[in-house]
């Protein structure tokens, strides 16, 4: 044919000039690579930013979840294990208490049967009338080492109260560069290199205008010097004071000074309480004093001054006790009634016990050492007891009503009344009516939670405490010398399962997740049949007319819509005009009179359910464009109605993308916390929900709550929360994710 030999050009004149040739076409292809580059780059560059965005939200989250944290309690488990074994031994038969010691040595000096215990430099002084004891084998002052009853002697005081009183200032210099030459006259021993050490390095933070070098000390002359010194404590301590006091007025103090005996404990409460200028103690102070001495502006400096060895005397004329045990000790001053009780060869005469008063700091010590029981150690009995003594009534009877102490006796509720509430229906009964009694482990742990009460007063960042940790150490130390500095991870099983509560060291999540469980269900209970069929209607059904094309127009719209009108939409509707209907009552789920309330888990899924609602429609909508039209038309021309050919092989094959779209429309209502906050979710509620009729709340809205809190605990239970939402997000979306996938291979 004769138009075989034509070019391109001569067929098709109009494509002349519209295509490339030569250099353009070549420019053109760089062009293209180099815009495919850019777009290539910036979206790996969008990729890092996430990735790093992801990453950044990471190390937050387990920066704040885990961690070194200072706890002080609020009671000293110490104090109230020593307040039991204390009474033990003051309520003894036969037993005697005195804060005065010469007191003590006269009782044991005029009976026979007598025996008690001090400071071992009243036991020189009286070593005429009294005969010393001998402990697991080693008697006092012989080896200090081997002897179990050594103990250091402290004075307390503080930076202000140093800085305010040049007397006390000068004395406690005198004292710590003199005290060690003294021992042997005062009848103690000296403190040794290590702690004197220390007693220096605190005078010297409440003196820093002196301006020594590192390690250097300066002893001060208080020759000419006066004011007033107030000193009172441990009749211990009294007679290292006294001595040294007498020392310092040789020296050239013009003043004056008190000293009194008043016991360890006495002492240090005047101390914090800003009536002495000095406390003196026969052992270190407890945590909950130094807090009472925190509080009341006092920041206790403390000075070993010495080492004392406890004494164990009885009278001259006893021949047959010459050593004694710890178990036997325990005996002699606790349980045992007669000396044959705690060795069948002694005479079977009554013990006469003469001890240290309940403020002496002597009786602290002899029941620590000798005892060496904790809270947890102690028995049933004692833990309900100290239970019952420092919780209100109205407590002891909900602990009670929860879960009995006995099986067949009462603490906290009366018999008719505890018979009363027992007689309702089972539906209502509380559980402690059947449930069993609690055991040791439970109330000592009660104990922890409603009494000593741990109080984290100082928390630290994951990566500080892994990789500074002795930077973590010295500032606890420095900064709360009472705390205990402890790894905590605030993820726990316990913070899984325990309620809400307004102590951060004792909240959970377990009422939050229930909630959230219950919101979702019924959020994709309302949404799902509704998106779906409204997604078919508009793909398979609807005409291309004005009111479908607005109809669409609209749903796009809403999917952009801000969450909180949603909330607002939800108040309006569900909570206030649908209240009957939403709280309930319609139903009879609320007793009869009462107040109408649709601030329930049922409003707060449908008001989600609708925020959902745009985003599932548009993806249905998208997965139904995505199934072949082959397929409606083979469905067709077999005969098969339109509504047989959608649900038979549309829908299954649109399925997959449908459940996919479902998942990210019900992540994002997990995550939610506007909506709910305007419908009504409580921010703090223990009681687990237990219908769609319930008060609610979730964890976003528990999130959101402990953020705003000014603790910086609840920052970490916040992030533990956090963490909990996540995995709950993924543990549902994997289950549908393998539901999806195994729907899709059953329907394919």
């Amino acid at each position: 044919m004769s138009g075989e030999n034509n070019q391109p050009e001569q067929l098709f004149p109009d494509i002349q000039g519209r295509y490339p040739e030569g250099d353009a076409l070549q420019q053109q292809i760089l062009g293209r690579h180099r815009s495919g580059m850019f777009w290539r780059v910036a979206f790996i560059g969008a990729l890092l930013i996430t990735i790093l965005s992801l990453l950044a939200l990471l190390y937050s989250i387990v920066n704040d979840s885990f961690g070194y944290v200072v706890v002080i309690n609020k009671i000293d488990p110490e104090r109230l294990t020593l307040n039991v074994l204390e009474s033990k031994v003051l309520a003894a038969t036969n037993a005697v208490a005195s804060e005065d010691d010469n007191e003590l040595v006269a009782g044991i000096s005029a009976d026979p049967d007598a025996v008690g215990f001090f400071g071992f430099a009243y036991y020189q002084e009286n070593q005429d009338e009294l005969r010393v004891v001998s402990v697991n084998g080693v008697e006092p002052g012989s080896e200090t080492e081997a002897y179990p009853l050594v103990r250091p002697l402290y004075l307390y005081s503080s930076a202000s109260v140093l800085e305010n009183n040049e007397a006390a200032n000068l004395f406690l210099n005198y004292l710590i560069t003199h005290v060690g030459s003294q021992m042997d006259e005062i009848g103690y021993l000296p403190s040794g290199a290590a702690a004197l050490t220390v007693a220096q390095q605190n005078w010297l933070r409440a003196n820093p205008d002196l301006g020594l070098a590192p390690g250097q000390w300066a002893a001060i002359n208080p020759d000419g010097s006066g004011g007033v010194i107030r000193i009172t404590g441990s009749s211990t301590v009294f007679p290292l004071t006294e001595h040294m006091l007498a020392q310092f007025q040789a020296a050239g103090f013009a003043g004056t000074f008190s000293n009194t005996a008043v016991g360890s404990s006495a002492g240090l409460t005047a101390f914090c309480a800003g009536e002495v200028d000095i406390a003196a103690s026969s052992r270190p102070i407890k945590s909950g004093e130094f807090e009472t001495c925190r509080k009341n502006g006092r920041f206790p400096l403390e000075f070993q001054v010495g080492i004392d060895t406890l004494a164990v005397v009885v009278n001259q004329e006893n021949e047959f006790v010459t050593n004694l045990s710890q178990e036997q000790l325990q005996a002699v001053f606790a349980t045992a009634t007669t000396w044959a009780d705690v060795n069948p060869a002694w005479p079977d005469r009554p013990i006469k016990r003469f001890v240290p008063g309940s403020d002496s700091g002597t009786l602290d010590f002899f029941i620590e050492t000798v005892f060496e029981t904790t809270l947890a150690d102690l028995p049933k009995d004692d833990m309900v007891g100290i239970l019952a003594a420092n919780i209100t009534l109205g407590r002891g009877r909900t602990l009670e009503r929860e879960q009995r102490f006995y099986e067949n006796a009462l603490v906290f509720e009366a018999p008719d009344l505890w018979n009363e509430v027992c007689a309702v229906p089972a539906s209502e009964r509380p559980t402690g009516c059947t449930a069993s009694p609690r055991s040791h482990d439970d109330i000592h742990d009660l104990l922890i939670r409603e009494v000593v009460q741990e109080d984290v007063v100082k928390v630290y960042k994951f990566m500080d405490s892994i990789f500074r940790p002795a930077v973590v150490a010295a500032d606890a130390a420095r900064e709360y010398p009472n705390g205990r500095l402890q790894f905590r991870s605030w993820l726990t099983a316990d913070f899984v399962r325990d309620p809400q509560s307004s102590t951060p060291e004792y909240a959970g999540v377990r009422t939050a997740i229930f909630g959230s469980l219950w919101v979702i269900l019924i959020t994709v209970l309302f949404s799902f049949p509704i998106g779906v069929g409204a997604a078919i209607y508009l793909e398979e059904y609807a005409a291309d007319n004005r009111l479908n094309r607005l109809l669409q127009t609209n749903i796009n719209n809403l999917a952009g819509v801000p969450s909180i009108i949603y909330g607002m939409l939800g108040l309006a509707v569900f909570v206030r005009t649908l209240e009957a209907l939403t709280s309930g009552a319609a139903f009879g789920a609320v007793e009869s009179g009462a107040t109408a309330n649709g601030r329930t888990i049922l409003s707060a899924g449908l008001t989600l359910g609708l925020l959902i609602l745009p985003i599932l429609i548009i993806n249905a909508q998208e997965a139904l464009r995505a199934v072949p039209g082959s397929l409606r038309q083979a469905g067709l021309a077999l005969g098969a109605t339109k509504w047989q050919t959608t649900w038979a092989h549309v829908l299954p094959n649109a399925l997959p993308g449908i459940l996919t779209g479902t998942i990210l429309a019900v992540s994002r209502a997990l995550g939610e916390t506007a909506p709910l906050v305007v419908v009504g979710a409580s921010t703090f509620i223990t009681i687990d929900p237990s219908g769609p009729f319930s008060k609610f709340t979730t964890l976003p809205i528990q999130i959101y709550q402990w953020t705003s809190r000014p603790q910086a605990e609840f920052r970490n239970i916040a992030a533990a929360a956090i963490v909990v939402l996540l995995a709950l997000l993924l543990t549902l979306n994997a289950t549908a994710v393998l539901l999806r996938n195994r729907y899709s291979i059953r329907m394919g």
